[in-house]
């Protein structure tokens, strides 16, 4: 075991816990959370001076709130918790007055400084009143360390897109990757080396955090669904790096999303988009088989919003509805043509497609009774249905079935006092995954072949039949956060704010659900070389794993103006998790018999006892202290050159559908026997080694092999007694520059970045030879591993530690004109360089988590990341056309990505290692969409469109499938690096076709 890393441990949870309630409980009610809303600060000047007690009020031209601030002897006045949106700002003292009208972004921390004008006639602010949404200016942002782009209504509305999923905006910030996959729509979203687990997404402040499954947010894993409905959302801001204390349960990209309200004007939308095979180019598997699959993606919804009682009280719904029928392709794996194929399989063979229907209801209720008080309810509800799990080896009948449903609600309450800002939120959230085989009679067939001598489970080939996957996992649970700001204390910002959640975790899995039958390619179709299958343990308590865990966070923070030039940002957060599954397991006495008496482990490179719970020797993780370190320095005092740096750590989480194996694993284990057969000899001293009977096919034959020792085959899975949370160190040092290029305002910035991310957990092999070895071999470098050394009575032994790790180094680089009407267009361009490194497994979602090659990671080293591209780069542009229309574009190239290769030919089979490779002749990945919407005015203030997006114009085919062998030893493979299949990473040219009405 690493011991804990001792920086920080010198101060207590205690300690941190008493000096932050402390500040909660200073004088008058006070919480702000920043995550969303917009603060604007600057300084009032009359003349040359400073000047003192002017009072400035900021009134949303939109729904009537107003907000009020006086300025200090300095001149500095701040409005902290604007809801994001358009403002008439009024300056008055001494009878002289300025009016500016502004537009700010959602948690935006916006510099505007206000010079009063003597004799300014009060009928100025009345006329900008009425032409407010026309003249009002986008602030832009430098002086702040965050690394934060904003992604603006325009953009949402403007750019091309096929799947309504406004996180695919994402993807024109540098360092971030938004994917659809071609094959089963599924979509995900990654910053820097770090896989789709570490984003987090925060909708109206509340987090939307996944506890138990992958993807970062509920609901995201291995779906072609949208977190949230579109049409709802109003902007967003994406930050990569540097953000403060308030952002918790995330280690890479934190999105800001504000939610759209209502207003003091009603107002409504709906839209149809469509597309089917008819609109797109074939598929290059299609070409090549002479067919088209059907597919279709057609999206409906409406939106409305408006006044119930005018400047108070406002609602806003939308409703969004995804029928897809998706392309997939079924290959054979390893080369195998499909005249090899059993006669039953070949027709499994070719393209094919699966359906998927989503509806997403959104609501939201919005009180300002008066200047200090903001009330807001909002809920969503998702329902989702899929087929999954289709495509590469996997035939459509062993795919499953998936429901995926969310329920979320927020009560949030706002009050304003003085100095102080009090911003609370209750919410309630329910989700739920639920995927259930597609065929679940018979049993499942996978055919296999053997490459490497030292393998004993050969390379999958195609898997059909009855499929394995039956899950039913989800959270659900309530939480109370508040946030405070205090601005009483000149050049000073305090922040500080703490979240308790009481959510209650389940993780039922039942896999294989039918048993599942390997046959040798190569020997034989018609008797297999093993069967693997699941059957409860008798006795055994539910195979439903749950957890009523408690989280709880604290934080705080200083934004600090030393001078007109340097800002600089000091935070803390400290969050702890109590998960009573983990840390009150006990694995049953039987099992800590055999393992104390296993001599294979008595002398090996851990200890078991450190795998081995009693009940009470766990401790929940409570070290996680999340020092955040900003600043910017503003060159010349005028916003245009700013040099900005910061360090901060940042805790995640650890997947409850890891921590449930330790249960679930125990209760229902699989069990695995393989059959003597020609060609795949075993031992028949063994009990898991037996002679192959056609009786074996009928399930209640396979449980009494088990039924006098229902241990026998099983898998344990033990975890770390002192399992430590994943976390991130980010370090980063850039400028911002604002120049103007014939007139108009071009921002540029420019990071160097380094992350670090530590403590993944993994799980690797326990089981050892009778000498406490790894290998049989003592010389070897690869295979001759302990797997069929099992733990007497039972089976593999699987440890669960702390200790994948990634590095990336990162160059990033934005250049933005900004959208105006005046101008009539924008452009983005957002390029990254990285340099990743993991001591992962290498797997295509390069988010593997087992290690059995090598004891721990470390036996691997790092080696380069998968997934990440060394360069990316992706341009918009959104111009105003003739006869009213917009024409928008978005190109993306990345340079070729890693593919993982296995190298034997280097010395032999007994020194084999992972040598990832980069394909040669292929220019990584192209892409290039288009669209263009006309809008006709019908009248009485109604508006119709019409918008055509082309995704892929060029038809560009970016191609997956590569041979990864490297080649055996003196035997190197021919084809390696070659492709040797049809599999595109991006859609085939598509046309999508969209009306709309608005009013």
């Amino acid at each position: 075991m690493n011991p804990r890393n001792p920086q920080m441990q010198t101060m207590k949870p205690r300690l941190l816990a008493c000096a932050l309630a402390s500040c909660l409980m200073i004088g008058a009610p006070a919480l702000y959370a920043q995550s969303t809303a917009a603060t604007l600060r600057g300084h009032v000047t009359a003349g040359t001076g400073a000047e003192a007690n002017a009072e400035v009020v900021v009134t949303n031209v939109d729904t009537g709130l107003v907000r009020r601030a006086q300025s200090n002897a300095q001149g500095d006045y701040s409005l902290a918790g604007l809801p994001p949106g358009t403002y008439r700002i009024d300056v008055s003292a001494g009878g002289a007055t300025t009016t500016r009208s502004v537009i700010l972004r959602v948690g935006q921390i916006a510099t505007l400084d206000l010079p009063l004008e003597a004799g300014a006639a009060d009928a100025t602010a009345a006329a900008q009143m009425d032409t407010v949404t026309v003249t009002a200016d986008a602030l832009n942002e430098t002086k702040t360390s965050e690394i934060a782009t904003y992604i603006t209504p325009k953009q949402i509305e403007s750019l091309p897109q096929t799947s309504r999923n406004f996180l695919a905006f994402a993807d024109i910030v540098p360092g971030v990757i938004y994917s659809r996959d071609a094959n089963n729509g599924s979509s995900s979203l990654r910053g820097g080396a770090q896989n789709s687990n570490g984003v987090n997404v925060y909708i109206d402040g509340v987090g939307q955090k996944n506890y138990v499954l992958k993807g970062g947010i509920s609901g995201q894993d291995q779906t072609q669904g949208n977190p949230f409905p579109q049409a709802a959302i109003a902007e967003y801001k994406v930050i990569t790096q540097n953000y403060k204390a308030e952002f918790d349960q995330l280690s890479s990209v934190a999105i800001t999303a504000l939610t759209k309200s209502g207003t003091n004007e009603f107002h409504g939308d709906v839209f149809y988009d469509f597309t089917n095979q008819d609109w797109r180019a074939k598929r290059p598997s299609e070409l090549a088989s002479n067919t088209q699959v059907d597919t279709q993606e057609k999206q409906i919804g409406a939106s409305f919003g408006g006044p119930l009682i005018r400047d108070q009280l406002f609602f806003f719904g939308s409703y969004e509805r995804k029928q897809f029928v998706t392309p997939s392709d079924i290959n054979p794996g390893e080369n195998v043509p499909v005249s090899q194929l059993p006669v039953e399989a070949q027709g499994l063979i070719g393209p094919t497609s699966v359906a998927f229907d989503e509806d997403l209801y959104f609501g939201k209720l919005t009180w300002t009774p008066d200047e200090n008080n903001l009330v807001e309810l909002t809920g969503k509800y998702r329902k989702e249905d899929q087929i999954d799990g289709i495509g590469g080896v996997n035939t459509y009948g062993f795919g499953s079935t998936r429901k995926n449903d969310e329920t979320r609600i927020d009560l949030r309450y706002q009050y304003i006092v003085g100095d102080w800002l009090n911003d609370a939120h209750v919410t309630f959230e329910d989700s739920q995954y639920e995927p259930r085989p597609t065929t679940t009679e018979g049993y499942g067939t996978h055919l296999v072949v053997f490459t490497d001598p030292n393998d004993n489970n050969g390379r999958s080939v195609l898997n059909y039949g009855a499929g394995e996957n039956f899950q039913r996992k989800g959270q659900k649970g309530t939480s109370f956060q508040d946030d405070l700001t205090w601005t009483g204390l000149d050049n000073h910002t305090f922040k500080a704010g703490f979240k308790y959640k009481e959510i209650e975790i389940n993780a039922f899995e039942q896999n294989p659900y039918s048993p599942q039958y390997y046959f040798d390619l190569n020997q034989s179709v018609t008797v297999p070389i093993r069967v693997e299958f699941g059957q409860l343990v008798p006795g055994a308590p539910d195979l439903n794993v749950k957890s009523k865990n408690q989280q709880f966070g604290l934080y705080f923070q200083d934004d600090w103006a030393v001078n007109n030039k340097l800002l600089v940002n000091l935070g803390i957060r400290w969050d702890y998790e109590k998960t009573p599954s983990y840390l009150n397991f006990q694995p049953r006495p039987e099992l800590v018999a055999a393992l104390h008496n296993w001599a294979n482990i008595q002398n090996t490179d851990y200890n078991i006892d450190d795998f081995i719970s009693n009940g009470h020797n766990r401790k929940a993780f409570k070290d996680a202290f999340q020092p955040r370190v900003g600043f910017s320095y503003d060159l010349f005092e005028d916003q245009r050159h700013v040099i900005f740096g910061g360090f901060g750590r940042s805790y995640d989480r650890n997947l409850f559908d890891y921590l449930a194996l330790e249960r679930s694993s125990g209760v229902f284990p699989s069990y695995r026997f393989d059959f003597n057969t020609p060609g795949h000899a075993c031992d028949v001293s063994v009990a898991t080694c037996i002679a192959w009977d056609p009786s074996y096919y009928d399930p209640a034959n396979l449980r009494s092999l088990v039924a006098a020792n229902p241990d026998l085959g099983g898998e344990i899975n033990l975890i770390n007694n002192n399992l430590k949370t994943p976390y991130s160190d980010q370090f980063s040092f850039g400028m911002r520059n604002t120049l103007t290029v014939f007139g108009m305002d071009w921002n540029t910035s420019a990071t160097l970045s380094h992350v670090e991310s530590k403590d993944g957990i993994y799980f690797a092999l326990g089981n050892r030879f009778p000498d406490g070895s790894f290998r049989s071999n003592p010389n070897a470098t690869w295979g001759n591993g302990p797997g069929g050394q099992n733990i007497p009575g039972f089976g593999t032994l699987l440890i669960a530690d702390n200790g994948i790790e990634t590095r990336n180094d990162s160059f990033l680089l934005s250049i933005e004109k900004p959208y105006t009407q005046d101008s009539g267009w924008g452009m983005t361009l957002a390029y990254t360089y990285n340099h990743p490194f993991e001591n992962r497994v290498h797997a295509a979602e390069s988010d593997e988590h087992y290690t059995f090659d090598y004891p721990t990671p470390s036996g691997q080293g790092f080696l380069p990341s998968l997934g990440i591209p060394r360069h990316r780069l992706v341009l918009t542009g959104i111009v105003d056309g003739p006869w009213g229309t917009t024409i928008s574009a978005k190109a993306t190239y990345s340079s070729p990505i890693a593919k993982e290769g296995l190298n034997c030919n280097a010395i032999g089979f007994n020194d084999c290692f992972f040598d990832p490779f980069t394909p040669a002749g292929t220019f990584g990945v192209r892409q290039v969409d288009l669209a263009a919407t006309k809008n006709f005015d019908v009248g009485k203030g109604i508006g119709i469109r019409i918008r055509a997006d082309i995704l892929n114009i060029f038809n560009t085919n970016n191609w997956t499938d590569y041979d990864t062998w490297h080649g055996g030893p003196t035997d190197p493979n021919p084809n390696f690096g070659n492709r040797n299949g049809d599999g595109i990473s991006t859609p085939s040219r598509t046309v999508k076709l969209s009306l709309g009405a608005s009013f």
